[in-house]
């Protein structure tokens, strides 16, 4: 695996700019993948993990950097829980680590680097520099993966009944023997309401 600058230069690219969060992410997935023993997660063992973070926040994108783990390779899973945690999942041994930041950690940054003024300046060097155990909390888990959520899963598609769109991995609902996908089910939960003009915006 690659040195934490090379990473943090690396995430600054994919993120757009580099912050406090952006460290966080990168340092804490360093740690989910060396917990796992995969060091090369991007390259020769880039089938073995996959990671469930839980915020969507700048250190989602540091993540995904380190892990190579993408929401396109259904390797990403998210789950909006408001965290700064994420999951690692080691596919061939069934391991998993929850790695989770400690609210101390900013605290933490404040004591390290006083002398600096700007809270965001101040944790991206504390972050830098903290040990791990400061930073973070680690705990083993389990985590029961269903054979549609692996990465590579080639399931059944479906057609919705009232709009006509294909419902990919058995994500329909089935009501009176026909298949609805989740927005034309429950049209009051979806997360867009249709407007009478096409081309309102």
């Amino acid at each position: 695996m690659q040195n934490l600058d090379e990473l943090l230069k690396e995430a600054e690219i994919a993120h757009g700019h580099l912050c406090a969060g952006q460290v966080l992410g990168v340092r804490m997935a360093m740690l989910g993948c060396a917990r796992l023993g995969i060091m090369d997660p991007r390259g020769k063992e880039r089938k073995r993990l996959v990671t469930f973070v839980e915020i969507d926040r700048c250190a989602t994108d540091a993540i995904g950097v380190v892990t190579g783990c993408r929401l396109g390779k259904r390797a990403l899973k998210f789950r909006d829980w408001g965290k700064m945690a994420a999951t690692f999942v080691d596919l061939e041994s069934g391991r998993a680590v929850r790695i989770s930041a400690r609210e101390s950690s900013k605290e933490a940054a404040r004591q390290l680097h006083p002398e600096l003024e700007n809270k965001n300046q101040q944790q991206m060097l504390a972050y830098r520099e903290l040990p791990e155990e400061v930073l973070f909390a680690e705990e083993w888990v389990r985590v029961q993966l269903d054979p549609r959520e692996f990465p590579g899963y080639k399931g059944e598609r479906a057609i919705c009944a009232v709009c006509g769109e294909g419902v990919n991995f058995g994500r329909y609902v089935v009501r009176d023997g026909k298949q609805f996908c989740q927005g034309c089910a429950a049209p009051e939960q979806r997360y867009y309401q249709p407007v009478e003009n096409k081309h309102s915006g």
